[in-house]
């Protein structure tokens, strides 16, 4: 009768993947791009959106990119009702981005202020952390709306 002949070493696997380790283990941080579902960060009444396209005809968007997206959860009594198709500026996204001094920012999540299509907001107020860098995209009115700029 044929038998599993019996060893003492691990088999080895090729590559830079280990045999008992998870390969999914590290989450792949990319662009904010079609289909991706973000948190809004202002008191418009949306609560989550999803991206329809990145502007300016690029593949994914970053931070302070704008990008239309589809508001998928919203407050009952809010200004944008589910189903309402809006522009948005990315403010915290989970790909680094790398800055003039070195140092690079990432965030834990991917987070929008929603805005019309001159780039005015339409909340009243942003939650949380937004980067400096949005100055630079001249998105100074976020800037002055937000509690804490990173």
């Amino acid at each position: 009768m044929w038998q599993f002949p019996v060893s003492d070493q691990v088999p080895q696997i090729s590559g830079n993947r280990q045999a008992c380790g998870n390969r999914f283990d590290k989450q792949q941080r990319t662009f904010i791009q079609m289909r991706t579902v973000l948190k809004v960060v202002d008191n418009s009444g949306a609560k989550k959106v999803m991206c329809i396209q990145a502007l300016k005809g690029k593949k994914g968007a970053r931070l302070g990119d704008t990008i239309i997206a589809s508001v998928k959860e919203a407050m009952p009594n809010g200004k944008v009702k589910k189903g309402k198709v809006v522009y948005g500026v990315v403010v915290r996204a989970a790909m680094q981005r790398g800055r003039c001094d070195g140092s690079e920012v990432k965030f834990d999540d991917n987070a929008v202020v929603l805005v019309d299509k001159q780039g005015q907001p339409i909340g009243t107020r942003v939650f949380g952390p937004v980067p400096h860098e949005l100055r630079q995209k001249k998105h100074v009115k976020i800037l002055t709306l937000a509690e804490h700029i990173a």
